[in-house]
């Protein structure tokens, strides 16, 4: 019956229970993006000290982006697959360990080839909020999606911000290696909480060579026509976020060059991801009321007419007031598009395409920052109405995936 929920998913701290499972999910994701987040954000003040020239710096920063971006999104159908075969929990538990690894290969490292081999580590880790996703879905009731969903995507979204306005001042006053160090103990914290926290109720009945079942993950979504134009749908969708998410604190130090600009862009980001704790969540239980698909057309609608408007700001503060609006309704419209792809397909074959779920953010890190290095030389305000287009575009693509009905796998 939909919105049912058994004994056990009502509740709240049994390792069965969905409130405990969103709990310990939003921990996982949280800490995951503070480390990628600093990791980031710092690299280009470390790298100096690992020998790399001042001039070479932004050569180096390009090729780290590219091979950790680009790495890791062939292992994708696999991950989703292994998952299927045998357990969810091991592959889930599986990304934290290689951040683990990743962090301590890059205090460890003493060049710069082996710190792009520890930021290469990291881009193994793709996968995991697709299959977490996927559990939850299962656990929660269904009445209950839009919210688990709003709840653990928006603790990413916040993580993202919070990670280098809280970094900063600590690698300032000990250095990168002490963040990476710091970030290294919360990741086996995070292995430990889902190993003995986390009660795996999944049984899998498939007994298919992993290949074999990796090429129809493939299949799974070139057959299916909502899956073809989604997938499309969000890799413009959320080109526009990256576009402007790249590019922001460049735009705030030209365009409003104040003392202190490091600290005055991270409580404009931190301000976006405050309010996002509270709009995201929100936002997710008004689509469980009202429906998925309408409140992510709504709100990819009004980011459309709020991405030119940090353009149009004449102070400093009025800059920060709508990039905090834009950045909250963005984490909500994140959210909501998880709940649209996980309800897209069957549960059959959930966890597989779940696993593709973070391929469009991984294509708009590629779209939005190639974009705004072209247009970004002339004038750096030319982000905001290129991301109201992108994301124009994307809402176009939805309108088309919406029109195909689920297939059934």
């Amino acid at each position: 019956m939909a919105g049912a929920s058994s004994p056990e998913q009502q509740t709240g701290t049994n390792p069965g229970s969905w409130v405990w499972l969103l709990v310990l999910f939003t921990a996982g994701a949280f800490f995951e993006t503070v480390f990628y987040g600093q990791l980031t954000a710092f690299t280009p003040l470390y790298l100096p000290y690992i020998g790399v020239q001042p001039d070479q710096v932004a050569r180096w920063i390009g090729i780290i982006a590219a091979v950790s971006g680009i790495l890791g999104l062939p292992f994708l159908p696999f991950w989703g697959a292994l998952a299927d075969r045998f357990s969810r929990k091991p592959i889930i538990i599986r990304s934290f360990v290689l951040h683990l690894a990743a962090g301590l290969a890059s205090i460890l490292a003493g060049n710069i080839w082996v710190f792009l081999v520890a930021r290469s580590i990291s881009s193994l880790s793709l996968g995991n909020s697709g299959l977490m996703m996927t559990t939850l879905s299962e656990r929660a009731p269904s009445n209950r999606h839009g919210l688990a969903f709003s709840i653990m995507n928006s603790a990413s979204q916040v993580g993202g911000f919070i990670g280098p306005l809280v970094g900063g001042p600590i690698v300032d006053r000990w250095g990168f290696r002490t963040l990476i160090g710091i970030d290294t103990i919360l990741m086996l914290a995070v292995v430990l909480s889902l190993t003995f926290g986390y009660h795996d109720l999944f049984k899998s009945k498939i007994n298919q060579p992993i290949f074999q079942m990796a090429g129809d993950s493939l299949k799974i979504l070139m057959n299916s026509s909502r899956l073809k134009a989604l997938f499309p749908a969000l890799f413009f969708l959320f080109a526009g976020s990256m576009l402007a998410r790249t590019y922001v604190p460049l735009a705030i130090s030209n365009i409003y060059p104040v003392q202190d600009i490091n600290t005055v862009i991270g409580v404009i980001l931190g301000a976006g991801g405050f309010l996002a704790i509270f709009v995201s969540p929100g936002m997710g239980a008004l689509a469980d009321r009202y429906g998925h698909w309408k409140l992510l057309f709504i709100g990819a609608i009004v980011e459309i007419f709020l991405w030119p408007l940090p353009a149009l700001t004449h102070n400093l503060f009025a800059f920060g007031v709508t990039w905090a609006l834009i950045s909250s309704i963005g984490a909500g419209v994140f959210s909501i598009s998880f709940t649209v792809l996980s309800n897209s397909t069957t549960s059959a074959v959930r966890g597989r395409v779940m696993s593709f779920a973070y391929l469009p953010v991984n294509v708009g890190l590629i779209i939005g920052p190639t974009i705004g290095a072209v247009i970004s030389h002339g004038n750096v305000l030319a982000i905001f109405p290129a991301a109201a287009v992108l994301t124009a575009i994307g809402v176009g693509l939805l309108i088309a995936a919406w029109r195909f009905p689920v297939s059934n796998q």
